[in-house]
């Protein structure tokens, strides 16, 4: 069973000013095409502090999926954070999210989404517009399951077929 964390970062939502979007539709679509995951959902604000812990609470996940602050405000450390917090860099998953979003808008230039890896846990960062997250967690979810297979030493015989 896949084991996914959504972390939604966003300062507003966290103090309950308006309902995250972001994180149960990431979570509904990893539901349709990944039946039988175990997702959970968390909030948090745009304090380093706060995202530090979420991410390194869910440790125990295949993967981690934040929404929200990987854009270009003073507040937008999620990338940050992520990047000082992880063993590995994986740039072609954020490469890939980026290029195929800017097909649909160019706003997408403006992410500094990052991937990497913490143990054995692959940390993907979307962007927070409900649209955005939308777009990639669609994307992802047709990979997911293979990267988990690769992390465990598996999955190389699908990866050209």
């Amino acid at each position: 069973m896949l084991k996914v964390a959504v972390i939604t970062v966003s300062d507003r939502a966290a103090r309950g000013e308006y309902a995250d979007l972001s994180g149960p539709r990431i979570r509904e679509i990893m539901e349709q095409r990944l039946p039988g995951a175990d997702i959970s959902l968390t909030v948090v604000p745009d304090e380093a502090q706060a995202i530090s812990q979420a991410l390194t609470g869910n440790l125990d996940r295949d993967y981690i999926l934040t929404s929200g602050g990987t854009g270009l405000s003073p507040r937008d450390i999620t990338p940050d954070i992520c990047s000082r917090l992880c063993d590995r860099d994986i740039p072609g998953i954020s490469e890939w999210l980026r290029r195929e979003s800017a097909r649909e808008t160019p706003y997408a230039v403006f992410s500094r989404a990052y991937s990497g890896m913490k143990g054995h846990t692959l940390i993907v960062n979307f962007p927070g517009s409900l649209r955005g997250a939308e777009f990639c967690a669609s994307l992802l979810a047709g990979i997911m399951l293979h990267g988990r297979d690769m992390i465990s030493g598996g999955g190389h015989e699908t990866a050209c077929s």
